[in-house]
């Protein structure tokens, strides 16, 4: 009589791969085009706004009028006025909402922000150091200072940063930065607290503010953050190889340190010029990037000029709202930009969003 033998078959394990959670379908090209284009049209309505609200709120038709060369008096105010202020905070969100997301890049640290590498407080420092032993008095003599004192101080910690094993390293970097932010804070506050003039004049300064400045000095800080720009979108293609970790990067032929070393000059750039125009203005080059990555995704080719444009539509949003929530008087923008970014800083904290930026 035969045997019936029976046989059991024990499928196949399945392939490592196929048990991996399925990756994130790759953004459509149509929808990254979208961002930029609704953060142009956000630019153009802030812009507006900015144009026609202050103290005394101008119709849309006589901004347009005023913009194409009328002469009434609204004109002159908004001319004289209101278009400088605008075109300052234009530039100085560019500079930056760039320079953060550049930040953010070298230094694979989540919290980069321009004032990491220590570019702020060398402006600060500056600034106070001529009011308190030079007599400053005027903006357009805090303009050079605070943009030398900054180049210094980017300088002084990427070169502390540099030294030693392994060159500049995103972690020394991140250290460096916050030691000469530390060192150059406590100058600061040592040279306000021993004069109570220094003290008077720069707290107007430090706070941030678009307020009293005209098109002079956006003309002095255009050439800067222009180069800054430039550099910062040429380097982009190479922040996507550096966020691969170093080693990758140079098996992949991006030269780590050189990139390192320019995305560096450009912060200091972008940063030294927007100090100098505005003051040390916290959080646009910290939160804007985050917002930006959550639509663009981590490529720098998109993130750095969407950052730009997402920096320029916060700035000058928190300038126009500073002017409407305290009439006749106003509150200045390096304020509720603060007040907005510091709740916005928690949620990420929260939601454990902070994580070393790899791609």
């Amino acid at each position: 009589m035969p045997y019936l033998v029976r046989v059991s078959v024990t499928p196949a394990a399945a392939p490592a791969d196929s048990l991996a959670p399925p990756a994130k379908p790759p953004r459509r090209p149509a929808a990254r085009f979208a961002v930029p284009a609704v953060l142009l049209a956000a630019l153009a309505v802030v812009g507006c706004a900015s144009l026609a609200i202050g103290t005394k709120a101008v119709p849309l038709s006589d901004v347009l009028s005023a913009i194409g060369g009328g002469t009434d008096g609204d004109a002159v105010v908004v001319r004289e006025l209101r278009m400088p202020r605008t075109l300052l905070g234009l530039l100085v969100g560019l500079a930056l909402g760039a320079a953060g997301a550049v930040a953010q890049d070298i230094t694979r640290n989540p919290l980069g922000d321009p004032g990491l590498i220590g570019v702020s407080a060398g402006g600060a420092f500056a600034v106070a150091a001529g009011i308190g032993l030079l007599g400053l008095t005027s903006s357009y003599q805090y303009v050079w200072f605070a943009f030398l004192g900054g180049a210094l101080a980017g300088l002084l910690a990427y070169a502390v940063g540099g030294t030693g094993h392994g060159g500049a390293t995103p972690a020394k970097l991140a250290l460096a930065g916050a030691a000469v932010t530390v060192l150059l804070d406590a100058f600061t506050n040592a040279l306000v607290l021993l004069d109570f003039r220094t003290l008077d004049q720069y707290r107007y300064w430090a706070v941030g503010s678009l307020a009293g400045r005209d098109a002079r000095l956006a003309v002095q800080l255009l050439p800067f953050i222009v180069v800054g720009l430039l550099l910062a979108l040429a380097l982009s293609g190479r922040l996507n190889a550096l966020a691969l970790g170093d080693d990758l990067a140079t098996t992949l032929g991006t030269r780590a340190r050189t990139t390192r070393a320019l995305g560096a000059v450009a912060v200091v750039l972008l940063t030294g010029a927007a100090v100098a125009a505005a003051g040390p203005v916290t959080f646009v080059g910290l939160v804007v990037p985050h917002v930006v990555r959550a639509f663009t995704g981590p490529d720098a080719r998109w993130l750095v000029p969407c950052s730009a444009l997402g920096g320029a539509v916060l700035l000058l949003g928190a300038d126009v709202i500073g002017r409407m929530v305290v009439r006749p008087g106003e509150l200045e923008a390096g304020v509720v930009t603060a007040l907005v970014g510091a709740p916005f800083l928690a949620a990420l904290v929260k939601r454990g969003k902070l994580k070393e930026h790899t791609r």
